[in-house]
């Protein structure tokens, strides 16, 4: 700074712009870490459009990735949740998600098999999964986002990949 005076404005930046430019930086990557949860993209869209809606009143300084990437996690539970009571509702068992004729079109065949596979790991293991491999959290963040205990989530992750290995007949 060398003894130099910098001007600060004379207003704080307004919220709204905080809010939009935030937006504007991390929502694909926001609708890409729901799509991993919900498995489709219309509905992760409407997750990360409805966590940025429910943000729009609030302060800047609670604007972190962390806080932001841990509502999209449980607006998506959320998601999952009302399908899953809609479901036993109508059918007596939860429905498998479909994809649209777009997405399997731009999907390779074993991307497709890979999340396949993933949508149908139990939620918990799903998360831990998408959150350690996509987000590249370590087991401390992710035990923070998830509210379980470090021990929980190497478990969990284990047995998810596991899993995988198995349904994915070692392609994996």
């Amino acid at each position: 700074m060398n003894g130099e005076i910098v001007a600060l404005p004379a207003t704080p930046p307004d919220a709204e712009a905080v809010l939009a430019g935030f937006y504007r930086e991390h929502r694909l990557a926001l609708v890409r870490l729901a799509v991993l949860l919900v498995g489709d993209r219309e509905c992760a869209e409407d997750v990360v459009q409805d966590v940025f809606s429910r943000l729009h009143g609030k302060g800047p300084g609670t604007l972190t990735l962390t806080y932001v990437r841990v509502c999209v996690l449980n607006a998506s539970r959320s998601v999952l949740r009302r399908r899953g009571v809609a479901a036993r509702a109508v059918l007596g068992r939860p429905e498998e998600p479909v994809d649209s004729a777009e997405t399997a079109a731009l999907l390779g065949e074993s991307r497709q098999e890979m999340l396949a596979a993933l949508g149908r790991l139990p939620r918990r293991q799903r998360e831990v999964l998408v959150l350690r491999y996509y987000l590249d959290m370590s087991n401390a963040d992710i035990a923070q986002a998830t509210r379980l205990r470090e021990s929980t989530v190497r478990s969990t992750a284990f047995r998810a990949l596991e899993r995988l290995e198995r349904e994915l007949g070692g392609k994996a």
